[in-house]
């Protein structure tokens, strides 16, 4: 009814949600941890989180007519799509359980309290299989802002390892490359080629062999067309005269 308060939900369980985060390296001594991609891209979380308003400091988040706490999304396919974003596509996959205070939202939850339970980084910029983490060449103070990178790309610069990263939270989180994440691994060999055009990789058609060979045919009508014109304005006969 209108003019009471909804009724609190008593979950059985902590709720599993999946997020983006961007991984970051302490500067001073290494340690590792997360920072969030909007309201939270100032503060930095490790492996658990207590949310705080960053408005005010006068209510609990997270708190109704207020943006504050903590966010998750319901389905790790919503999460990889969100990944695709241009602001995103440095950041990586975090499995967490929330727990604490929570408000639904249409795809996801909003919440008090939270817990890392794995780290699946994406592909690397150039497509290929991320081997670890590097330098993004952004950040907050103390804080460098790591990206996910491939062999190729990686070389000549300070890679992270996802074991050396798991270790800098603590060692109790796997850090994994997320293998089913969308990656463009070059040409793609099961694409239909045009009509007419050959395959690189085969012996062409028999469409394509009868499109050369009428466009041969064509060609050779044209220079014997050419070849009589020449020979009447030069004054000679024609040829087959």
């Amino acid at each position: 009814m209108l003019g009471r308060s909804a009724a609190q939900e008593c979950p059985d369980r902590p709720y599993t949600g999946f997020k983006l985060a961007h991984a970051v390296l302490a500067a001073e001594d290494g340690r590792a941890g997360f920072a969030g991609l909007s309201i939270g891209a100032q503060r930095v979380y490790g492996t658990t989180a207590e949310a705080s308003c960053v408005w005010s400091g006068r209510h609990a988040p997270p708190r109704r007519r207020c943006g504050c706490g903590l966010y998750c999304l319901n389905s790790l396919a919503g999460a990889r799509a969100l990944s695709c974003a241009t602001a995103n596509r440095a950041a990586v996959l975090l499995e967490v359980v929330a727990s604490g205070r929570f408000i639904r939202y249409e795809r996801g939850l909003r919440y008090s309290r939270q817990r890392v339970r794995a780290v699946r980084v994406g592909p690397c910029g150039c497509g290929r299989p991320a081997i670890g983490l590097t330098d993004a060449g952004q950040g907050l103070v103390g804080w460098r802002q790591l990206m996910p990178s491939c062999a190729a790309c990686a070389a000549r610069r300070h890679l992270v390892t996802f074991s050396s990263f798991a270790g800098r939270l603590g060692g109790l989180v796997p850090v994994t490359p997320d293998e089913d994440a969308i990656s463009w691994h070059g040409q793609i060999p099961d694409a239909p080629a045009r009509p007419g055009v050959p395959s690189p990789d085969g012996p062409p058609d028999a469409e394509t062999i009868a499109a050369l060979g009428a466009e041969i045919a064509l060609v050779h009508a044209r220079l014997d067309h050419l070849q009589t014109q020449l020979s009447r304005l030069e004054g000679g006969p024609a040829d087959g005269l």
